[in-house]
């Protein structure tokens, strides 16, 4: 039978063969270090046997005896059109002819993993390619990055935490971390991580480079607003201009823009009335596909006495109604607000005229966020009170209506502006003064007058934000 034990004299050469020992019965901690040479070792030794088993080349782990290539230099696919995961050492040669799509880097990536992509047909600014970081950062920011540039070569190298991936030998140098957008024109400011743009007259807004975090802005787009009405008694205040915001909404949810240039129309405010008639209107105020109309111009009544009386004219906010010469017409309605109508709405209704005795005041013009008040015996409408809005950092009311104006009393019988300063909304100076002019860049309407002038409106702005750093 084997035997388990060798006894302290020894063994005698050749007096015990492989044969005579059980298997797993001589352990390493039975052999003392050095003690067998390769000369008396027979046949070979199983791999199995070693503590080391296999080698790992590239990232994978071949067993010793196996067969495997090692690629020498970058390991060329075959060309993708579609979503794909890359591993370490790929070149990949990404067609989107047919459409965007993503490049996924390798996860877990250690030090000095390399991956390379290459524009196969000169599509990226057509169609971007997409390079999902897959965990790790690129050029130190935790975000995808885009492709965006025909012709790109660029080989990303993984580093370290820290910085992650960092592309070398770019063929067209880029920034592969975080992208905003890149604008220009009207006055420019920042507020915290946003950046506005505040147009006080026509011109453009030119993106010349969009972001690969998001691709919308947030507005504020106000029309000039109407000039007040002047009457042979009262005339009705100017509707405000009408107002349109998609600000305050989350960053996501705003109008999205494109790298391309858009032309930024800023409504005028409706011109001072001289003769007895309708107030001028507002012109609109315009950006991409928002488009603010203007303000309805203030009732007004025409000579002789008797004839009737004019509404107030529709708009963004309607202007004010106005009474009719003489006690012997009818005093006319306020013109409709939020026309054409959009939601959520952009104005509201201008106020009628008083009723037919005493000193009849004209009634106030819409603002955009109240009806224009109504005319009444010994006083006219105040106009309607206007919104305040904070897209450039700080809180401004734009969009008041005017005054309705009146013919006896004194200043303080007559129709007031908006609240909140009116959002701009002029106010009636009484008497035989004229109306008030509305304040610039505000889209307020003009204080309306009887039997002076009617007052100017104001003309409107337009305000563009957007992210512009994190």
């Amino acid at each position: 039978m084997p035997i388990s034990k060798v006894g302290s004299k020894g063994i005698k050469d050749a007096e015990l063969s492989a044969a005579d020992i059980a298997p797993g019965t001589i352990t390493s901690d039975k052999i003392a270090p050095g003690t067998i040479a390769n000369d008396r070792l027979a046949g070979s030794i199983a791999n199995a046997k070693l503590a080391n088993s296999s080698i790992t080349v590239n990232g994978t782990a071949i067993a010793l005896g196996a067969s495997g290539d090692i690629v020498a230099g970058t390991d060329w696919q075959t060309v993708k059109t579609s979503d794909f995961t890359a591993v370490a050492g790929q070149g990949i040669f990404a067609n989107t002819t047919g459409g965007t799509f993503t490049i996924t880097l390798p996860a877990s990536p250690t030090i000095g993993d390399e991956v390379t992509i290459l524009d196969y047909a000169d599509t990226f600014s057509t169609n971007n390619l997409t390079v999902a970081r897959n965990g790790s950062k690129i050029e130190g920011s935790s975000a995808d990055t885009t492709l965006e540039v025909d012709r790109t070569n660029v080989r990303f190298v993984f580093i370290d935490s820290t910085q992650g991936w960092k592309p070398v030998f770019d063929d067209i140098p880029n920034s592969y971390g975080l992208k905003y957008i890149t604008a220009t024109g009207g006055t420019v400011t920042n507020s915290g991580d946003y950046r506005i743009h505040t147009f006080n007259s026509s011109s453009n807004f030119v993106v010349s480079e969009i972001s690969n975090q998001s691709h919308t802005t947030n507005y504020l787009v106000v029309a000039g607003g109407a000039g007040g009405g002047k009457g042979t008694a009262s005339g009705g205040g100017g509707g405000a201009g009408g107002f349109r915001t998609n600000h305050p909404s989350p960053d996501t949810g705003g109008l999205v823009v494109a790298a391309q240039t858009y032309p930024i129309t800023v409504g005028g405010g409706g011109a001072t009335q001289s003769s007895s008639a309708l107030g001028n209107d507002g012109s609109n105020s315009v950006f991409s596909t928002i488009t603010s109309a203007g303000g309805g111009g203030g009732g007004g009544a025409p000579e002789p006495a008797g004839q009737p009386a004019r509404n107030g004219r529709a708009g963004g906010s309607g202007g004010g109604g106005t009474y009719g010469p003489g006690g012997t017409a009818p005093s006319s309605t306020g013109g409709a607000g939020n026309t054409p109508p959009v939601s959520p709405p952009q104005g509201n209704n201008g106020g009628p005229g008083a009723p037919q005795s005493g000193s009849h005041g004209g009634g106030g013009g819409g603002g955009a966020g109240a009806v224009g008040a109504t005319g009444t015996t010994g006083d006219a409408g105040n106009g309607g009170a206007g919104t305040a809005n904070s897209i450039t950092g700080s809180s401004v009311t734009y969009s008041g209506g005017g005054g309705g104006g009146i013919q006896t009393g004194n200043p303080d019988n007559a129709g007031s502006g908006g609240a909140g300063g009116g959002g701009g909304g002029g106010k009636d100076a009484g008497g035989v003064q004229s109306g008030n002019a509305a304040s610039a860049n505000t889209g307020g309407g003009g204080g309306g007058s009887g039997p002076g002038n009617g007052g100017a409106g104001g003309s409107g702005v337009v305000i563009i934000r957007y992210k512009y750093q994190n």
